[in-house]
């Protein structure tokens, strides 16, 4: 054996052993976190692609690892590369190496494995580090909470399980391996990055997910990405698009649960018109007594809606006019809402075509509590005018209406004055409602209808 292959199979990288478990399993502990007065006083969290050693404005924040892992992979690659860096933040989660419920179980414990590591590895360094915990099924508890000291700090994210997107099952996933934590580690403290579900116990710490982001830091500036050529198989199918772009909602957020996304389910009582028997129409009113006709596919699911009104924007809408409906586009699996299809009398003199159907049911609107309509954060009203939901909601005794225009949306009064062009949701968000930036009020106003 020459002296090269001794040291390469001799050497940490390789082995990874200096950091002993308990159990069969052997997988390392990572040290509790010794809190210091002040820790968690209006908790900001930093990711950790945003992170580079000439830093000084965003030193108090956590740097964490709620990305997508190929942003991250160098820190198990390359350990130490990134020391000096990480050790300047206030602290450091445990790196979120994916724990998807389609995982071979085997990458699923290596994850596991890999994110006690990295945190064993930086607590041996002097870097303050809190463990990120995350799960599959019920399969993965018992190796899934291993490394983690009973009575520690913990850290997970409900990002990926948020019902912004109507995957209920992704929330049930996400509780039952929540639960099973509070009783196996039974944490001192929880930081939870974006909104904690009102189901959750224990003493939680929420991290505001959009006050986290790069929008509010004076300046960012990302690693270099890796090559996503290198997680591509042969022969697999390439989209011509951006991969990630349908599940970027303020920023490159991921959690457990489903790679897919879960299967949609309907969260609010409106939300049961997107769904019936093939070919029937449903016939519902919002909340001002307007109708909407939601016809039904082949599949069970909504394919087009006629809507009798001009709202969100009489400029852009006559009335009625319909929206098809795709789940394809931009958010797969849920309801998309395509483009308004106008009838201006001066095209159609004799009306709106009729909208065929083999059967009709009609149904009395079911009201939601105003708790269910508004909209509890930012990144879920993003999701809802992406998705074409055309938001109108009040603010201070004015209407406004949100909708597509162009290649990018248009939010104006409800009878379309004070009309302004934006490119991006973010840009909508800047937009002044009765004195007051739209971002800052947009989970206190009173949401009047909603598509989504």
């Amino acid at each position: 054996m020459t002296v090269e292959n001794y040291n390469y199979r001799t050497s940490q990288i390789m082995l990874r052993n200096q950091f002993p478990g308990k159990g069969k399993l052997q997988i390392p502990i990572i040290p509790k976190f010794q809190e210091k007065p002040g820790d968690f006083d209006d908790l900001l969290l930093i990711g950790f692609d945003k992170t580079h050693l000439e830093d000084q404005e965003h030193l108090d924040r956590m740097v964490h690892f709620f990305l997508y892992d190929y942003r991250f992979e160098r820190v198990w690659k390359k350990p130490d590369n990134d020391i000096e860096k990480l050790s300047r933040y206030r602290a450091v989660l445990s790196p979120d190496f994916s724990m998807y419920l389609e995982m071979a179980p085997v990458m699923q414990l290596y994850n596991v494995f890999r994110n006690r590591w990295c945190g064993a590895y930086w607590a041996s360094k002097g870097i303050r580090v809190i463990p990120t915990v995350n799960w599959g099924d019920e399969s993965t508890f018992d190796f899934c909470f291993e490394g983690i000291e009973k009575g520690s700090v913990v850290a997970v994210s409900t990002y990926m399980a948020s019902e912004h997107g109507n995957h209920q099952d992704q929330k049930e996933w996400f509780l039952a391996g929540y639960n099973e934590m509070l009783r196996r580690i039974q944490p001192e403290k929880i930081i939870c990055y974006n909104t904690p579900f009102p189901e959750m116990q224990g003493n939680i710490i929420p991290v505001d997910y959009e006050r986290s982001s790069w929008k509010y830091m004076s300046y960012h500036k990302e690693v270099e990405e890796d090559d996503l050529s290198a997680f591509q198989m042969g022969g697999t199918f390439q989209k011509e698009c951006d991969i990630l772009e349908a599940y970027r909602i303020g920023g490159t957020a991921k959690g457990g649960g489903s790679a897919y996304g879960g299967k949609w389910k309907p969260s609010k009582p409106e939300d049961e018109r997107l769904v019936g028997e093939p070919g029937e129409i449903k016939t519902t009113f919002d909340k001002k007594g307007n109708r909407i006709d939601t016809k039904i596919g082949e599949d069970g699911f909504a394919i087009r809606e006629r809507h009798y009104t001009s709202s969100p924007n009489p400029k852009y809408h006559s009335n009625p006019h319909d929206h098809p409906i795709n789940w394809n586009f931009p958010r797969p699996g849920n309801p998309n809402f395509e483009r308004a299809i106008n009838y201006w009398p001066s095209e159609y003199p004799q009306g709106a075509p009729e909208f065929k159907t083999y059967g009709e049911i009609l149904m009395p609107y079911l009201f939601s509590t105003e708790e269910e309509t508004n909209f509890k954060t930012i990144a879920e009203f993003k999701d809802c005018i992406i998705r074409g939901g055309e938001p109108v909601f009040a603010w201070k005794g004015v209407c406004y209406g949100v909708c597509f225009h162009g290649e990018g949306y248009c939010i104006a009064h409800e009878d379309g004055k004070g009309e302004q062009l934006c490119k991006t949701p973010d840009e909508v968000l800047e937009y002044i409602v009765s004195g007051d930036r739209l971002r800052d009020v947009i989970t206190k106003v009173s949401v009047i209808s909603r598509m989504l």
